[in-house]
């Protein structure tokens, strides 16, 4: 096949909803026609999701792709990088992207630290009901682009809507939950211990992503180790070069409907749809009025 739309997974949660679209994340695997879509890695190899990316990745299926819709605030919480997480058995860490889309007016999100603590504050300031004061906060809306590494704070608040593009990982270590209770009325799990072992305490000035938006023609938005990702705001037919990609694409769409030929086979991108394409693939003609962010993974060969 030269394309593949997979059946998205729908999980209700205390705060919210998320959709995930392509997922290889063992127990929440995303399937088409019957396969998941860690089994086609198996079958395809590297003419899914690239040579390189599969002597990197082997059977496992790299990206994490999502859709979240925040009713309430996301605890307060951190992921660990590779070396950590291995180091805490787990097989992976996380390193990730938001991408906003249409949201409530005052949607926004927490992301990196905008004062200096030390670990020991930080342990203060989680049993004081204190850390969201250290934390850098954002009023978000469409188009706003949000790099969060690996062992940065980070939480999405309430109203926001937005695309979320990861390491394949569910590890997440929550800081602070503001004495929420789950279903059965208990106080939420915290990961005080080991989320102090993750957190990177650099300060930076600003933690959003800046970009210039064009209207049909890609802007490069993240490119990382994990994951490169770009937006295309197409009003007019495009024609994108995949020939020397060593990699799969997955097209995540945004806004409006989109037609692709991809390879001469037809097919629909609707907003909120996700459609993966092989490695293989040679080109993807895209007509109509359509926004969508184009993700991939380029591995050293």
């Amino acid at each position: 096949m030269n394309y593949y739309k997979f059946t998205p997974l729908l999980k209700t949660l205390i705060w919210g909803t998320e959709s995930w679209q392509v997922s290889g994340v063992p127990g929440s695997e995303t399937m088409c026609d019957g396969q998941s879509v860690n089994e086609l890695v198996k079958t395809l190899k590297g003419r899914l999701i690239g040579e390189a990316n599969y002597r990197r990745f082997g059977d496992e299926f790299p990206l994490l792709i999502k859709f979240i819709d925040a009713h309430q605030n996301l605890s307060i919480q951190v992921h660990p990088n590779d070396e950590t997480a291995h180091r805490q058995g787990k097989p992976h860490g996380k390193t990730e992207m938001w991408y906003v889309m249409e949201s409530a007016t005052d949607a926004m999100l927490y992301n990196g630290l905008r004062q200096q603590i030390t670990p020991e504050q930080y342990k203060e300031m989680v049993e004081n009901d204190t850390i969201c004061d250290a934390l850098a906060q954002y009023m978000v809306k469409d188009g706003d682009c949000f790099f969060i590494p690996a062992g940065r704070i980070h939480a999405i608040g309430a109203g926001c809507y937005l695309a979320e593009i990861q390491q394949t990982s569910d590890v997440t270590y929550r800081i602070y939950d503001y004495n929420r209770r789950d279903k059965d009325g208990n106080p939420r799990q915290l990961h005080t211990n080991e989320a102090a072992e993750s957190i990177d305490y650099t300060v930076l000035d600003d933690y959003q992503t800046h970009y210039t938006p064009r209207k049909n023609e890609g802007s490069i938005l993240i490119e990382c180790p994990y994951f490169n990702t770009a937006v295309y705001d197409l009003t007019e037919p495009m024609t994108i070069d995949y020939s020397e990609l060593d990699s799969f694409v997955a097209l995540i769409g945004i806004k409006g409907e989109g037609l692709l030929t991809v390879d001469g086979e037809e097919v629909t991108l609707r907003a909120g749809e996700t459609i993966l394409i092989p490695a293989t693939v040679q080109e993807v003609n895209v007509e109509g009025t359509v926004k969508f962010l184009e993700t991939y993974v380029i591995s050293a060969s």
